[in-house]
């Protein structure tokens, strides 16, 4: 399927979301649904921003693209979205003419991504219309996988003692710059830090024995989450204990995401594996992740979530036991588990589980 076919693919989920609803259009702004309709346009001036500055209209027939006319030029000429159907409507910036126009253009029942005028709230029924990666996707996304893992690991691996956490942070966005990858979230910890803080935001702290490092990161719209660790002067034998044990819970967790079984299944062997390693309480101490994808999570998964693994959806899953967190991010499909970031230049520990082959990152010693 080409980017072409993709996105008549998309309209035609969307509009059989209308039907559905009993709606005669809907209205899209927020990043994550813009950048999935378009294969992966942007509608954003801030990184951190979900609404967006240029909204899609979808009637029966026809799409429009609205916004005002500073966004206007670059709505048609890089994101190009007259090529893809759209008829672009701007109004002057100094006039609040949004919602005049969005209602002008449709003729009935509304619907929104967002809380929008006069428009049914439908923005959790627009999200598993993302779910199901189509192969142009997925090809994007191993993309955006790879040069993330190339990234985040160059990084690791560039850490000396005595770094500030928040300057291994400023080398790790400089790279994910340097290949045109938005940085969502960052964490790095170092030492003591890793196991007090299950979100370490990077401080001014200084690295002396080992650091951890995680990032989402996005490209195309589509996000994915790593997380890596470096040591300095030989792995301590309780923190490869909990590293190990880490890590084959990550990949039980990965093996048994099966596209048509309920999700929480996943989540539970998960929890089996927390106490056959020995650490039976560590997963109430952070959430497990969940499924990703053109959102940092679009749900994460716990004993109550009532999901079902979509064929080609991703999930990125990030068992913690205290010191240590595996994570990374994978594509469910028919025959398997597909990693998206895998080790590139750290070395890889091996792992069989539930009848399938994980190569996965092990810790880096400088």
């Amino acid at each position: 399927m080409d980017r072409g076919e993709e996105i008549l693919e998309k309209k035609r989920r969307l509009r059989a979301l209308m039907t559905r609803e009993g709606l005669s259009a809907v209205y899209l702004k927020r990043q994550p649904n813009f950048s999935w309709l378009t294969a992966g346009g942007s509608n954003i001036v801030g990184l951190t921003l979900e609404l967006g500055v240029a909204g899609l209209l979808i009637t029966g027939e026809r799409e429009y693209a609205v916004c005002n006319n500073i966004e206007a030029p670059r709505m048609e000429k890089e994101e190009r979205l007259e090529e893809q159907g759209y008829r672009i409507r701007s109004f002057p910036w100094y006039e609040d003419r949004e919602a005049e126009i969005v209602r002008g253009l449709s003729d009935g029942k509304l619907g929104a991504d967002h809380a929008f005028p006069g428009a049914l709230d439908i923005g959790r029924k627009i999200c598993p219309l993302r779910y199901s990666l189509t192969a142009s996707e997925a090809e994007r996304y191993r993309e955006v996988g790879r040069l993330t893992s190339v990234a985040i690991e160059e990084t690791a691996a560039s850490i000396r003692p005595g770094d500030k956490e928040c300057s291994v942070i400023g080398r790790l966005a400089a790279r994910l710059w340097d290949e045109r990858l938005d940085f969502i979230t960052t964490f790095c910890a170092a030492d003591d830090r890793i196991a007090l803080f299950r979100h370490p935001i990077a401080t001014a702290e200084r690295v002396r024995k080992r650091a951890m490092l995680c990032v989402n990161s996005r490209r195309h719209g589509l996000v994915v989450s790593l997380t890596r660790f470096v040591q300095f002067g030989g792995v301590p034998a309780d923190i490869r204990r909990r590293y190990e044990a880490n890590v084959t819970i990550d990949c039980t967790m990965m093996a048994h995401t099966v596209p048509g079984r309920p999700v929480k299944e996943a989540f539970l062997k998960g929890v089996e594996a927390y106490a056959q390693a020995g650490f039976p309480e560590e997963y109430r101490l952070h959430h497990q992740g969940g499924a990703i994808g053109y959102a940092g999570r679009d749900y994460k998964v716990d004993f109550n979530t009532e999901e079902t693994v979509r064929e080609n959806q991703a999930f990125a899953w990030n068992p913690s036991i205290t010191g240590s967190k595996s994570e990374d991010t994978m594509i469910a499909t028919a025959k398997g588990p597909m990693l998206l970031s895998v080790p590139v230049i750290f070395p890889a520990m091996k792992r069989d589980v539930a009848g399938h082959a994980f190569a996965r990152p092990d810790i880096l010693e400088l």
